[in-house]
C-alpha cells in the first residue's frame, strides 16, 4: 500500500493550534503507509446572511479552487452529509482495493461552511459522510485524518482498531 498518495483539499485555514497539532500527528503515522499531502484553498468572504444564488456563487468560487488541485487521475471522494456512511472495515478496504486496482492517488475533499459545489460533487468518483451532524471544518479535517490512519491500520493488521 505504500504506493498510495492521499490528498486532502478543504477550504480555509486551520486557525487552531490543538487541531494544527493533531492532524499533523496523523500525518506523520500515515508516512508508513502512504504519501499525504494536505491542501488548503482560500474561502470565500461573505455576509453572515446570503441569498440562495449568493451561496451558489461562493460555492462556485470555492469550487473552482478545489477543482484546479485535483488532476486528471485522481480519485476523488467528497466528504458530504448527504455522502455514503460506512464502517471503518469497509473504508480500509476501499483505499486498499483503490491503491490495488490501479487508482493510488486518493483526494478527500472539504468543503466550505456552506458544501460543496455541484461541480465538485460532479467530479467525485465517490462520497464519504461521517453522519448527518454538522461538524466545523477545521475539527472535520483531524477526524478524516484519525479515519485514514485507522483504515491504513486496518489492512495492515494492527491492533489500533478497537
Amino acid at each position: 500500500m505504500n504506493n498510495v498518495h492521499i490528498k486532502v483539499i478543504g477550504v480555509g485555514k486551520i486557525k487552531e493550534k490543538y487541531f494544527t497539532a493533531g492532524i499533523a500527528e496523523y500525518q506523520k503515522r500515515l508516512g508508513a503507509f502512504a504519501k499525504v499531502d494536505l491542501l488548503q484553498v482560500r474561502d470565500e468572504k461573505a455576509p453572515e446572511s446570503l441569498s440562495a444564488a449568493e451561496m451558489e456563487q461562493v460555492k462556485a468560487a470555492e469550487g473552482t479552487r478545489i477543482l484546479e488541485k485535483i488532476k486528471d487521475n485522481d480519485w476523488v471522494i467528497a466528504l458530504a452529509i448527504e455522502g455514503k456512511q460506512r464502517p471503518s472495515e469497509v473504508f480500509a478496504k476501499e483505499i486498499e482495493d483503490l491503491g490495488t486496482y490501479g487508482h493510488p492517488d486518493i483526494t478527500f475533499v472539504i468543503g466550505g461552511s456552506l458544501g460543496l459545489s455541484p461541480a465538485v460533487m460532479q467530479r467525485a468518483n465517490d462520497t464519504l459522510s461521517f453522519g448527518k451532524l454538522t461538524l466545523p471544518h477545521q475539527l472535520m479535517r483531524l477526524v478524516l485524518m484519525e479515519q485514514i490512519y485507522r483504515a491504513f491500520m486496518i489492512s495492515a493488521g494492527r491492533p489500533y482498531h478497537k
